[in-house]
This record gives C-alpha cells, sequence and structure tokens, in this order.
C-alpha cells in the first residue's frame, strides 16, 4: 500500500473540516485529515512524508473549460503572436517569419495569438510574409483567421464558398473574390482539417499536460476535445493506456451548428464514451457553439449592434427543437450539454431550450453548461438558478482594457451594456452553481492567483498590462471563499464528480495544489504575487517548483 503524509496549512474547502495541518493518503486516496500526530500514528512506517512548512495546501485546482490539444500545438508547433500583448503587426511579421526560417520543412505554417482591432489587414498581409505555402494567422479568440492565397486555395474558399457561407463569415473584396478574412463556421471547417498526426496530438497533450500541473490545476474539461484534430480522443485514450496521462480531463465532445439528427448524435458520443473513457479521460458530453464573440461582431446580442442596425450577430446553433431534443438524448444517457454563449441573446435562447428540455426529462440536476456569459440579462440570470444550469463565467476577462477591447465593445453594445459585463456574484446571488473558466488557450491565461485577484478586484494586478487597465462592473466582485470553490468543488459538481474531488475529504482522491500564499486571508496584492510550490495527484508529486 503506498501511504503519504502531507503536512502543511491544509485549506480543504471541506465546510464541516475547513483547516486542517496534516493529510494521511493510503492508495491515492484521503483517509485522514487533521492533526500531525494523529496523521503519523495512522501512517505505516513505510510512509512518504511531504512537508510543506508553512506553506499552504489546496484541493488541485479545477478548470472547467479549456481546450487541451489547441494549448499543445500553441506551446509547440505554431508561432506564438499573443507573446505581443497589444496588437503590432510588425511585430507579428517578425515573430512569424523567424518561425517560418526555424521550420523549413513543414508544408503549411499558423500563427496564433492574433489580436483584431480597427486596423483591417487581408490576405496581401501574408502573402508578404510567406507566397509559396499555405500561411494561417488564428486570432487569440480562435474565431476568426486570416489566410494568405495559398491557404484560400488549399481550403478552396472562393466566390462561390464566400456565398454560400455569408459576406459576414468570408469577406471578400469590391470584385467579390474573398480577401483571406473568415470568421466562425468556416474556420471551425478549416482548423481540423490541417495536417496533424496522432503523434503529434500525443505530444501536444503532454505539453499541455505539464503546463496545467505546473499552474496547480489537476483536472480540467476540454470544451470540444476533437474540435481542432478529430483524433484527439483517440490520443487521450492511447495516452492513458501508455500510463503517460496524470491530469484527469472530462471531455465534451463538439456537435456541428443545428446538427441534422440530435438523436444519433448523442448515440454517437455515447460509443465515443464506451470505447474511449477511462479514468484520467472520460467523456461526460456535448459542446456546441451558439454565437460568436463580441470583438469579431459575431456574438448573438439580444439587440441590434449600434453600428448595423438589422444585425444582432451570427446565430450559429439557433434551432430550438433540435437544441432541445439534444439535451433531452444528452439526459438519458447520463450527460450534459456545453455551449458557448457570449452575447445575451445566444443565453435567452439556451435557457428556453433547458427549460423546454426540463419539461420533458424533469431532469432539474443535469447540469447543462453556458460558458463565457458576457451580456446576461436579470430574468436570465435567475434561470440560470432555476434551471440548475452552470454559469462558467471568466474572472481573467472582467477589467476595462482601454484603447481596444473596451471602446470596440461601446461601439458596439453601447457603455451601459459594456459596464454591466460577466456578472459573477449575481450568478452566486441566484443559487447556481457558479465555476470559472479561462478558456485557454483561447485566451491567453490559465492562472489561480490572478483569477482570485480578478474576481475581487475586477481589474488587473498593477504588473500586467503595464498597468493601463481599470475595474468594470465593481458590483459583481465576490469573496475569496467563492473564488475558491469555483475552481474546485463547484467544477467537481459540474462533472457529477463531487464525490471524488474538489476538496480534501476522506475517501476522495488526493489531489492537492500548494502554494505559499493564503489565499483567503492574505491581503489581495499579495494574493498577485503569489508562487506555486508543488502540485500532488493521486498522493504524489508530479510538480514541484
Amino acid at each position: 500500500m503506498k501511504q503519504a503524509i502531507i503536512l502543511g496549512n491544509i485549506i480543504t474547502m471541506d465546510e464541516k473540516r475547513p483547516f486542517a495541518k496534516a493529510a494521511l493518503v493510503k492508495n491515492g486516496v484521503f483517509a485522514y485529515i487533521g492533526s500531525a500526530e494523529e496523521a503519523k500514528k495512522l501512517a505505516g512506517a513505510d510512509a512518504k512524508v511531504l512537508d510543506y512548512g508553512e506553506n499552504y495546501v489546496y484541493p488541485g485546482f479545477l478548470e472547467s473549460h479549456s481546450h487541451g490539444h489547441l494549448a499543445g500545438d500553441r506551446f509547440i508547433g505554431q508561432a506564438s503572436l499573443g507573446q505581443v500583448g497589444l496588437t503590432d503587426y510588425a511585430k507579428y511579421r517578425e515573430i512569424i517569419k523567424e518561425f517560418i526560417a526555424k521550420n523549413p520543412q513543414r508544408e503549411f505554417y499558423l500563427a496564433s495569438g492574433w489580436v483584431e482591432n480597427d486596423e483591417y489587414v487581408t490576405k496581401a498581409y501574408l502573402d508578404d510574409i510567406c507566397a509559396d505555402k499555405p500561411l494561417f494567422m488564428h486570432t487569440g479568440g480562435g474565431h476568426s483567421m486570416l489566410l494568405n492565397t495559398k491557404a484560400l486555395e488549399w481550403a478552396g474558399i472562393d466566390a462561390a464558398y464566400a456565398k454560400k457561407y455569408g459576406y459576414e463569415q468570408v469577406h471578400v473584396d469590391e470584385n467579390g473574390e474573398p480577401d483571406g478574412y473568415v470568421c466562425e463556421a468556416p474556420v471551425f471547417e478549416i482548423v481540423p482539417k490541417l495536417p496533424t498526426t496522432l503523434e503529434d496530438a500525443k505530444n501536444y497533450l503532454l505539453a499541455w499536460q505539464d503546463f496545467a500541473l505546473s499552474s496547480g490545476f489537476t483536472a480540467v474539461a476540454d470544451a470540444g476535445a476533437e474540435v481542432v484534430y478529430h483524433e484527439s480522443p483517440k490520443a487521450y485514450h492511447e495516452l492513458e493506456k501508455e500510463g503517460k496521462l496524470k491530469m484527469r480531463t472530462y471531455a465534451y465532445m463538439y456537435v456541428t451548428d443545428n446538427i441534422a439528427d440530435p438523436k444519433a448524435e448523442i448515440a454517437r458520443i455515447a460509443a465515443q464514451r464506451a470505447e474511449l473513457s477511462g479514468e484520467y479521460f472520460h467523456i461526460v458530453g456535448a459542446k456546441a457553439f451558439l454565437d460568436g464573440v463580441t470583438e469579431a461582431h459575431t456574438a448573438w446580442q439580444n439587440q441590434d449592434y449600434l453600428d448595423q442596425p438589422g444585425y444582432h450577430g451570427v446565430e450559429r446553433f439557433n434551432d430550438h427543437d433540435k437544441m432541445v431534443q439534444l439535451i433531452v438524448e444528452a439526459d438519458k444517457e447520463g450527460m450534459s450539454v456545453h455551449v458557448h454563449s457570449e452575447g445575451g441573446g445566444a443565453t435567452h435562447f439556451m435557457l428556453d431550450c433547458i427549460e423546454d428540455a426540463e419539461k420533458i426529462t424533469g431532469d432539474l440536476d443535469q447540469r447543462n453548461v453556458l460558458a463565457h456569459l458576457h451580456f446576461v440579462t436579470d430574468e436570465d440570470i435567475r434561470r440560470m438558478g432555476a434551471t440548475g444550469s452552470i454559469p462558467a463565467v471568466p474572472p481573467l476577462w472582467t477589467a476595462k482594457i482601454p484603447g481596444g477591447p473596451y471602446e470596440q465593445e461601446v461601439s458596439y453594445v453601447g457603455k451601459e451594456l459594456t459596464d454591466q459585463a460577466y456578472p459573477i456574484k449575481s450568478f452566486y446571488d441566484a443559487g447556481a452553481n457558479v465555476v470559472f473558466h479561462s478558456d485557454f488557450p483561447v485566451s491567453p491565461m490559465m492562472n489561480v492567483k490572478y483569477s482570485i485577484y480578478m474576481a475581487e478586484k475586477r481589474n488587473t494586478p498593477k504588473e500586467m498590462l503595464g498597468g493601463i487597465c481599470q475595474p468594470r462592473n465593481v458590483k459583481e466582485a465576490i469573496t475569496r471563499e467563492q473564488s475558491l470553490r469555483a475552481m474546485t468543488i463547484n467544477v467537481a459538481r459540474q462533472w457529477h464528480q463531487e464525490h471524488r474531488m474538489g476538496s480534501i475529504e476522506f475517501g476522495k482522491i488526493a489531489n492537492m495544489a500548494v502554494f505559499d500564499c493564503d489565499f483567503l486571508h492574505d491581503d489581495i496584492e499579495k494574493v498577485a504575487q503569489a508562487n506555486i510550490v508543488a502540485t500532488i495527484v493521486d498522493g504524489e508529486e508530479v510538480y514541484k517548483a
């Protein structure tokens, strides 16, 4: 029997025993939580001691919405533009050229992390960088892409293609020919077709795992596990069989917009679950996109965009009856539906569907997830709690960033609505099971300390972005305990795993993260400076700073 004694200032997230000084682990689960003296008495002579002194031990942190394959690909397979920060096309050019020079053998090149602004670029910009091979430039958010001429040819994007998808999603020049810019459905059609091998995917997932474990996360949700590469679930499965997975992944399988046969689609996902799921990779539901994102002018709003009367965004999955059927069929399989819902119109649509599905199933505890929730009405906040739906909210997106995204949002939807963004506290007040998400790497941070800081301050720490940001919608600030719950036990509940993880309790999996900071009581500015000390999975240290 493998045994370990964990010593430190333990914050358990167990309401019955919130603090302890020691935990005893036997065969990967907690066998005792309490005093150091008692833990040592109960342990065998061969128990390993992990003594973290005056550092703070938390349940392993849980990420409710991320993209594993894409993260690993961006770590090692793409030119990274995210390092630039605010948009700088001259610097983008340098980074892409350097990546091409270092990888002359590649058949195509992909750069990611592009941040759109008012300066419009076309295929000519990329043709100037690389004219002889396909070159794609992907936004950090993942919903927009710029292609050079060779890439347009490779993807088969021509005037007919643009007409088919519409000029909001495929931009054209004065002659009706695609100018290189595409967004939404075409992007999600192109990306999975980019040449990737199963071995590439496995390497990407291992790079992603290393990053997540080094950040204190011991389990994550992959929101659309095959949206980037169709064989990613198989890559997860093979890595688990090879004994290389340490971090648990709860996966939602991608469902295309207004899928023709929701019943058959859920049957497909259930078959994948039976074939590929295990302890460290497990399929828990379906993932669909309801809309795009506000900064790309594609989020499905409750009202028209101010700069484009008569247009309220892109409605991707907007067939009410099909969504209801998808939810009902998922419920029959013990699964849930997880949606990208950025604009208020998308959220209102989804809650209508959930209400109608619950009338059929009678299941008020399916735990369907709505992620992002940029703009939400008071009515829909109330309905989120009433339907037992899970709001996955991004504290890392709450600050007002002047000179770019904030002014852009104001011009699109107005200052009043822009200043009401990301209502986290209101979801808690409505009784909803609030979870934090990072959307990494679509958004460039997955970070425990900054999530806690920004959930309380609604602003970035002074060392981020040169201290230029300002607080936004501060009435939606929440407590430290609420933040910790939104990254531990609440996420476990999203996956129906609250009996196995999310708190340090007898019989649960011994996953922990150790930091040099008391997130509950230290000054908030100290929280922003916290450092990770170690990450523990199944009672064994898998990362040490």
